[in-house]
């Protein structure tokens, strides 16, 4: 049977497993067979056709909305549930009202509790940063809770007036300064979702030898939500990972009960050791931080809405969304579906404009997760090629000077010709 499967936490991957992909809406046809095709191109150099993806399309979105009637049919799902691991373009997300976002509900019923995000910068890549390539990070963005959870409450509604009364009558809030016009969203952020999601950000530290792993939190204001999180992962790495991790929480106990010398000794020992060194930040401050020392960190692990907003300042730090690479995985189950990071643009769909960069990269963090690391770094590698040759899509030729410009389909060929 060509199915990945797990099998005591582990991904066994036939050489030709079946890929479940969405071709999405927009430009999502614009990219998607481009995308495909320098996947396959470097299977096949990397492995000479002992190794070959077997692409099964699943319907989502507007494409699956005329074909069905249904924007997520249940047989998409059930696909991903059965190869277990997917890649899908971008879907159109309507804002305001109507649908809730298929990328949020296929993470809600997949579990999808990890977004990781890799951001690097490519020599010749135009960025708003004196130097690009001090950067690289890689965001562990909790994917199921916070507000993203989806419980709101409109103004009028009777839900929103019944919360309005258990708020003010039974919990005696008296903060809610228009009550009569005020929706309402509600913020979970749980210890198990906390836990598995920095567990995933520390692991993965220590297998790729990475030296940090940073919590990134507004807990300075929101205490029991956000600064719990903090505490749960500082209790998390002493707890689980005391040998292969030092945290800031016990640097600052060493510097208050022997100083900051032998604070600063414990740390310098740490990092000689090969610990990851496990630290938080406020959000804002990091925010700013990522701009003026973005060499400071690693890994980052953070809530879903802070994730958001940190994953894309660092894409436009390194070029911008359309070269940024995302994926949505449970490591306990297997699952994991990668995916473009943009939306589905669609004002130049069918043009040739599109850059399938995002979706490629996507593919290649998808070839990792396989173990097929071969195939991953001849893309990696031809990439490096093209930017430096300044061969580029539209929306990166229009900040580079002395650039050639490039349709959808020659950048994808041209990452074909230079994989070698």
């Amino acid at each position: 049977m060509n199915k990945i499967k797990i099998i005591n936490g582990e991904l066994k991957v036939p050489d030709q497993p079946v890929i479940p992909y969405i071709e999405g809406d927009g430009i999502g046809k614009d990219i998607t067979g481009p995308s495909k095709k320098v996947i396959d191109a470097a299977v096949e150099k990397a492995y000479s056709g002992k190794r070959k993806i077997i692409w099964k399309e699943v319907l989502a979105g507007e494409k699956a909305f005329r074909k069905t009637g249904n924007y997520l049919p249940d047989e998409t799902i059930k696909a991903f549930q059965e190869y277990l691991v997917g890649i899908k373009g971008p879907l159109q997300t309507p804002v305001g009202e109507g649908m809730r976002s298929l990328n949020v509900a296929l993470r809600q019923i997949l579990d999808l509790f990890v977004c990781l995000r890799p951001v690097r910068w490519f020599k010749g890549v135009p960025s708003p940063i004196r130097y690009p390539s001090l950067v690289d990070m890689h965001i562990f963005r909790e994917n199921t809770e916070d507000i993203y959870a989806g419980i709101e409450y409109m103004t009028g509604d009777v839900d929103a007036k019944k919360l309005l009364d258990f708020l003010v009558n039974e919990l005696k809030v008296d903060k809610i300064r228009f009550p009569e016009s005020s929706s309402f969203g509600i913020k979970p952020v749980s210890k198990e979702g906390s836990e598995r999601l920095i567990r995933a950000a520390i692991q993965y530290a220590i297998y790729r030898q990475l030296p940090s792993v940073t919590l990134v939190h507004k807990g300075n204001i929101m205490k029991f939500t956000e600064g719990a999180f903090k505490i749960w992962g500082y209790d998390l790495a002493e707890n689980e990972f005391g040998n292969q991790t030092f945290t800031w929480r016990q640097f600052e106990k060493i510097k208050d009960e022997k100083g900051q010398l032998d604070a600063e000794s414990a740390l310098e020992e740490a990092q000689k050791a090969g610990k990851v060194i496990i630290k938080d930040v406020i959000t804002d401050a990091f925010l700013q931080e990522s701009l003026l020392k973005p060499y400071n960190h690693s890994v980052i692990a953070t809530m879903n809405l802070n994730g958001d907003y940190i994953s894309d300042q660092l894409a436009a730090m390194v070029g911008g969304i359309g070269i940024a690479p995302g994926a949505n995985i449970n490591y306990l189950s297997g699952y994991a579906i990668f995916e473009a990071t943009h939306g589905t643009a669609p004002d130049i769909a069918g043009s040739g404009k599109a850059n399938p960069s995002s979706l490629i990269l996507s593919g290649v963090m998808m070839l990792e997760y396989l173990g097929w690391y071969e195939a991953a770094e001849h893309v990696y590698d031809s990439m490096e090629h093209v930017f430096a040759k300044r061969k580029v899509t539209s929306d990166l030729y229009a900040q580079m000077e002395g650039a050639k410009l490039l349709s959808t389909s020659a950048f994808a060929d041209e990452i074909i010709k230079n994989i070698h």
